[in-house]
């Protein structure tokens, strides 16, 4: 376990540009997976009741007069 610490901190850490550098990355990373996994949770609960789910009818009867 110390020989992965020891690792993480060389690689990761040890310099403050690479260090700054891997946490924005990390945290671009975890806001697009939240942003993606909770629109999944919401369009998945509201299915059948969002513009985008019921434009087609709108925008068919729309053309057709």
């Amino acid at each position: 376990m110390a020989g992965l610490s020891s690792s993480l901190y060389n690689l990761f850490f040890r310099k403050n540009t690479v260090m700054l550098g891997t946490v924005f990355a990390s945290a671009f990373a975890i806001q697009m997976a939240f942003d993606s996994g909770s629109e999944k949770i919401w369009d998945g609960i509201n299915k059948g009741r969002q513009w985008k789910d019921i434009k087609h009818r709108y925008v068919q009867a729309a053309e057709e007069e």
